[in-house]
This record gives structure tokens, sequence and C-alpha cells, in this order.
């Protein structure tokens, strides 16, 4: 009879606690939300490369299980198409959208996208450096490439009509628009170590490309 009672409170500690991970792993999945898991993907490779995107890891980072990431995401593929895709949509898209919004003429709204642009280092992304990460991961992800090739073209494309609609047609607004998204490139990456300040440095070269 003890040796059952005993037995029967092992099997019922083992329910109790399976029944307790459940309730924990349920609040992680409802209180995580794609955001958090897309952001933490993005510090991991900033900081590892894109070899650092795995779901244990990741999982580790924010503290939870990775029925957590499973909630969210299908698998590693889908978890890195759908970070390439809140790249796409919130670095480009989003911000394309907010200069739009807030109209004026062609040179205002230059300005405005050189303030948003340079000055976007948000740490839950991984910082100033999370940009030139993407990059690389595109040297060797086909998909990522492809992203980062749509990524310039939209970019090079806005600016080249924002120059033109500030009077300058054919080479001369391709010329600026290269060298004012090439400069956001490098001053990005430049500043994660201390060596330029993007977004007064964006918007001074702005001003000489407009005179």
């Amino acid at each position: 009879m003890q040796h059952n009672q005993r037995q029967y409170g092992s099997v019922w500690s083992k329910r109790r606690r399976k029944h307790i991970d459940n309730i924990l792993n349920a609040k992680s999945k409802n209180t995580l939300t794609p955001q958090d898991w897309l952001q933490a993907g993005f510090r991991a490779l900033t900081i590892g490369g894109p070899q650092a995107i795995r779901a244990e890891a990741i999982a580790r980072e924010l503290k939870v299980s990775k029925g957590s990431f499973y909630w969210h995401f299908k698998n590693i593929p889908a978890y890195k198409a759908a970070m390439l895709q809140h790249w796409r949509d919130q670095a480009t898209d989003a911000i394309v959208a907010a200069v739009d919004a807030k109209g004026g003429s062609p040179q205002d709204r230059l300005r405005l996208l050189v303030r948003i642009s340079a000055s976007h280092n948000d740490d839950a992304y991984g910082g100033f450096l999370a940009e030139a990460a993407i990059r690389d991961w595109g040297r060797y992800d086909p998909l990522a490439q492809e992203t980062v090739k749509a990524v310039d073209t939209r970019r090079m494309a806005y600016l080249n009509d924002l120059f033109m609609g500030c009077g300058f047609d054919g080479e001369p607004s391709h010329t600026r628009s290269s060298l004012l998204y090439g400069a956001l490139i490098g001053l990005l990456a430049l500043a994660d170590n201390g060596f330029a300040k993007p977004e007064p440095d964006m918007e001074h070269l702005l001003e000489m490309l407009l005179r």
C-alpha cells in the first residue's frame, strides 16, 4: 500500500510538473510576440552571423523554451524569411511611407529621410551593425541576397526620384543618390566604433549635394 502511494505520488508529481511546464510555455507563447523573436534574430545575426540564427540559442537568450519559437514560426527557414521581410517592410517601406505622409518639397522629404534613416539605431535589432550584418548574410544566402537587392533598388529609386524633384536630372541625380546612400551604409558601420555620427554627418552631406 505504501509502495502504491509512493508510485501514485510520483506519477501525480510528474503530471503536475508537466502541467505547470505547459502553463509556463503557454504564457511564454502568449507573451512573446513574433516581433520579439524577429528582433532577437537580428541581434543574433549581428553578433554571430547567419549561423547564429538557431531556435535553441535564441530561445535561451530570450529565456523561454523552443516551444515558444515553434508557436510563431514553422521552422528556421520560415523564420529567416520572416526576418528578411520584416527588414524590408520596416527599414524601407515604412520609412518611405512616413516620409511621403509628411509631405513637403523634395528637399524637405530628403532631409526627413536622412534624419529617420541615420538615427535608426535600435539596440533591439542589434544597433548600427544590423544593416551590415544583413548585407553580409546576403553574400551566402540566396533569399537574403535577393532581399538586399530589392531593398537597394527600392531605396535608390526613391532617392533618385527625390533628387530629380530637386532639379537634378539623369546622371547628376543618380550620382547624388549613390553618394548619399553609400555614405549612409558606411557611416552606420563606422558609428558602431565611434568613428562617425550618422545623423549630423548625413545632414551635412545632403546639404552639400543639394547645392
